[in-house]
């Protein structure tokens, strides 16, 4: 792992969540876009050298509502960056963790991703990230 690609904010309203992210941040967002397989719309600020993503669920059998249903809004996930995720996958499954996806998807924000359950990783619910190369 590179570094952490980004921080993901679950949150119920995205137009409300962007102003005071923006107010917190003296910047507005740099990107909003919807992952309809996810049931997802998104919205991106640089924040110095690190990404915060906001994430509005867009339908309520959406992960995004089932865990602002239990855990309301706030930290959803860290992202960090790989060279390769299907060498990551790989070599974490070997090492004994617990993937909620064993191959890489496409995700927001011009990536392939994949995440570990949290159950294996104290609670914390980690997002593998490769920028798509094209």
């Amino acid at each position: 792992m590179k570094k952490i690609e980004h921080i993901g904010i679950a949150v119920k309203d995205l137009e409300q969540s962007n102003q005071l992210f923006a107010t917190l941040f003296g910047e507005a967002h740099y990107k909003v876009e919807e992952v309809e397989r996810e049931g997802v719309k998104t919205s991106f600020f640089q924040c110095g050298p690190n990404k915060i993503e906001l994430l509005q669920a867009t339908n309520p059998e959406s992960p995004i509502a089932k865990f602002i249903a239990k855990s309301g809004e706030g930290m959803h996930h860290i992202a960090f960056a790989v060279d390769d995720i299907e060498a990551e996958i790989e070599r974490l499954t070997q090492e004994g963790f617990t993937l909620i996806h064993k191959s890489p998807k496409p995700g927001a924000d011009d990536k392939l991703i994949a995440f570990l359950h949290p159950k294996s990783t104290n609670g914390v619910l980690i997002e593998l990230c490769q920028d798509i190369k094209g």
